[in-house]
């Protein structure tokens, strides 16, 4: 099944434009959109959440096209968690989380109902950060605060949840345990999950499915086994390298000459 489908979807914005977008992202699993800075990939997820408006084409959730649904309906079915580097309000995490709920309130209605305090909590628990609910946002670190911003999107109680960059500005240790946490909610809750990730070896090893962009086209799209290999590293990144798969996890070594230790 797919959950996601673009039909020649173009965008022309001054010098930039995206070109011919055709895709079907699958149901169900992790998908990654990968590739050079500025290739397009983040404004292939704004048109997709209807942030941005398409020039030409059709983009479809669950076969119906995105421009049919309702803005509410549209927020109870994709949460969309956009890259950020501005700071978060002077919330508690309780309280940041519980603002996924909105899409399910009338119009100042803030009392929260038993139904959202049982989601908000499970929300809390999918991210581990029921133990941190009642500290201020500004309290935490950069990981903590990155899944606190993870479980508001996933209170929205949506089937496809979207993340633009999601790993950026953590560390290294922080950027594997968000990953393991993503698969997990997928594995357990089959929820759709789709991120634009820059570190091409962790997109390969927790995704079902790649599809890269360059120069606002697609030029691959398929299981990581399948396409990362030495010539995609080179047409997609120009990068002269070799590839290993060990397990899941792809071990990518560059062809450098003359590389030396002083």
């Amino acid at each position: 099944m797919t959950a996601i489908q673009t039909k020649e979807m173009e965008l022309d914005i001054g010098h930039f434009h995206l070109k011919d977008i055709s895709c079907s992202i699958p149901n169900g699993k992790i998908t990654s959109i990968v590739g050079p800075n500025g290739s397009g990939k983040s404004t292939i997820l704004k048109l997709i959440t209807r942030l941005t408006k398409q020039t030409s084409g059709e983009i479809y959730i669950y076969d119906k096209q995105t421009n049919k649904y309702s803005l509410k309906k549209f927020s109870q079915t994709v949460s969309m968690l956009p890259q950020s580097k501005e700071g978060l309000p002077d919330l508690t995490v309780k309280e940041l989380v519980a603002y996924g709920r909105s899409p399910y309130k009338k119009l100042f209605e803030h009392r929260l109902t038993q139904k959202d305090e049982e989601i908000i909590n499970r929300a809390l628990e999918m991210t581990g950060t029921k133990q941190y609910e009642n500290r201020l946002i500004h309290t935490l670190s950069g990981g903590e605060r990155q899944r606190a911003r993870i479980a508001m999107a996933l209170a929205q109680s949506t089937d496809i949840l979207i993340l633009d960059e999601p790993t950026t500005f953590l560390d290294i240790a922080h950027q594997f345990e968000l990953m393991e946490m993503l698969r997990h909610i997928n594995e357990i809750y089959q929820m759709t999950i789709v991120m634009v990730l820059h570190d091409l070896q962790q997109a390969a090893a927790y995704s079902h499915h790649l599809i890269a962009v360059k120069n606002g086209q697609i030029q691959a799209m398929g299981s990581p086994e399948s396409v990362l290999d030495s010539k995609f590293l080179k047409d997609i990144y120009g990068l002269d390298a070799d590839v290993q798969f060990d397990g899941y996890f792809p071990i990518i070594i560059p062809k450098i000459k003359n590389l030396r230790r002083n």
